[in-house]
């Protein structure tokens, strides 16, 4: 990979509404007069602050609101090309569906006229089109309403599903996924609602549990994808998982290949090897608290399962697990850190290189 011509690229800032007035003011009635939960009140709060110290862009403006703001951070302080936007909702996970499709319109809306089409930095800012899997047929208009809007690189569903993603009632989700052409990003949905417990077994009572245990859940759905044929029936289909779990896709891949061709007659629907869909299929991106971290064997982790072709850099800025570019794991190779930190992202959104580069 020739690493003079690789573009820096932040695959996870998360923007907001200035405030729940602000949000109102894009949705119609009857939904504008609607009660709702807030994307601050989740099942756990951090063990310290929910935002960075700094990122209010004015007082009792939302961290994240203000595309210069968020700009400045990401584009000049930080040094990255191009910033994927993933804005959090509550409509994934609202028990009227009516409701939860009017909030993620309502959040399409913002993302393309605040931060895609005006402002300083959105020839940088790349968008993404959030959809409500609980209300298919409603996901499947939202992605053609937005799937050739030129700021649009992603379709984002809420971690929190009603059914494993590979079942077959989002079938006709990801075939309009595939069709797009853009991949699909799964990231866990703040704000309560009809969501299950974090954990198979229940509730966690303290938040080091919640945050260990609790990125398992993208690996259940993607287990859940290969073993019920999804990449098998839409060749096409790419899907991010956006909030950490890479470190847990070896061992839980490397169990699932040893029953996989054995056992081939229970899934004749996905004939191959389990970990052979893979690849071009499926990317993470880099969570704060993914391991091994700094350990001397990081880089060699980094490459089992192929790992280094799927990992994607993204800060999650404003959250209070902004992950700065300069923090990335020292063990890493510089091949790796050149992939990691935009050639994986750049090619998969199909960015060009910027002039700066």
């Amino acid at each position: 990979m020739n690493t003079s011509h690789v573009p820096r690229v932040d695959a996870s800032v998360h923007p907001a509404f200035v405030s729940d007035r602000d949000l109102r003011s894009f949705l119609r009635e009857p939904f504008a007069s609607r009660g709702f939960s807030h994307v601050d009140v989740p099942w756990f709060a951090p063990p310290g602050p929910r935002y960075v110290e700094g990122s209010e862009p004015a007082p009792g403006a939302h961290p994240g609101s203000d595309p210069d703001h968020v700009g400045k951070v990401v584009f000049d302080e930080r040094g990255m090309d191009y910033a994927v936007l993933l804005p959090q909702s509550v409509g994934g996970t609202q028990p009227d569906w009516h409701l939860g499709n009017a909030l993620i319109s309502a959040t399409n809306q913002m993302l393309a006229e605040r931060w895609l089409e005006s402002g300083t930095y959105s020839n940088k800012f790349r968008g993404t089109i959030r959809v409500n899997p609980n209300d298919v047929e409603g996901a499947v208009r939202e992605i053609a309403r937005w799937k050739d809007h030129p700021g649009m690189v992603q379709i984002g569903v809420p971690l929190q599903a009603q059914q494993p993603y590979g079942r077959p009632h989002y079938r006709a989700l990801w075939r309009a996924v595939a069709e797009s052409g853009l991949p699909a990003v799964v990231h866990i949905e703040d704000g309560a609602g009809i969501t299950h417990p974090p954990t198979p077994i229940g509730i966690t009572r303290t938040y080091s549990n919640l945050a260990v245990s609790q990125p398992v859940n993208f690996v259940y759905h993607l287990l859940n994808m290969i073993a019920e044929g999804v990449f098998e029936e839409f060749s096409d289909l790419r899907v991010i998982f956006a909030d950490g779990a890479a470190d847990m896709l070896t061992p839980f891949i490397w169990r699932m290949d040893t029953f996989g061709r054995p056992h081939l007659e229970q899934t004749p629907w996905s004939p191959k090897m389990p970990s052979d869909y893979l690849p071009d299929h499926v990317y993470f991106v880099h969570g704060l608290l993914d391991g091994p971290g700094d350990a001397e064997y990081a880089a060699e982790w980094l490459s089992m399962t192929g790992k280094e072709d799927m990992l994607l850099y993204g800060s999650s800025h404003p959250s209070w697990q902004d992950v700065h570019p300069e923090k990335l794991p020292a063990g890493w190779t510089a091949a790796q850190r050149v992939k990691v930190l935009g050639g994986n992202a750049a090619t998969l959104f199909g960015l060009p290189v910027p002039a700066s580069v």
